[in-house]
């Protein structure tokens, strides 16, 4: 039978939680805007009493989220943000 050492977690290299420092992630952020519109419309398609406010909610965080995103393209503009040129 082998002999199993196990490496022990403190020696083990973490990935980096971002590309860079302070930059931010265009994937990890199109899939903040992607699934805060698939909530805001899971809120919306509910039979009953629709969740407005909770659908307004996450229309907001989408829109942030694309909002950073663009910050870097000069698109902050042409989605309604106060950066750049308008």
């Amino acid at each position: 039978m082998a002999t199993l050492n196990p490496t022990p977690l403190a020696a083990q290299a973490a990935a980096p939680a971002s590309p860079a420092m302070g930059a931010a992630d265009p994937i990890r952020l199109h899939f903040e805007a992607h699934n805060a519109l698939a909530m805001a419309l899971h809120y919306l398609r509910q039979p009953g009493p629709v969740n407005v406010p909770g659908a307004t909610r996450k229309a907001v965080q989408a829109l942030a989220a694309l909002r950073i995103m663009g910050d870097g393209a000069g698109l902050s503009a042409a989605i309604g943000g106060r950066g750049g040129a308008a």
